[in-house]
């Protein structure tokens, strides 16, 4: 089985990394100490992409994050 999926570099110490979700450490039967391959690729969204995902985003849960902003 394949996942396949977008993740942050984050920083650890002197080097970076990234996480695996624990639904894909699951659904794969991982565990730490397991081996897996890994490829890399950057991703590359054109800001006007980026312009309409946001506006996307903000027209179906803008109300609710404005909820949960003045809780």
């Amino acid at each position: 089985m394949t996942v396949t999926t977008i993740q942050k570099i984050i920083k650890i110490g002197t080097s970076a990394g990234v996480t695996i979700p624990a639904k894909n450490l699951k659904s794969l039967n991982l565990k730490p100490g397991d081996e897996v391959s890994v490829t890399f690729k950057k991703l590359e969204a054109p800001a006007n992409e980026v312009a309409l995902n946001y506006k996307k985003f903000k027209q179906q849960y803008g109300q609710a994050l404005k909820n949960l902003a003045g809780r």
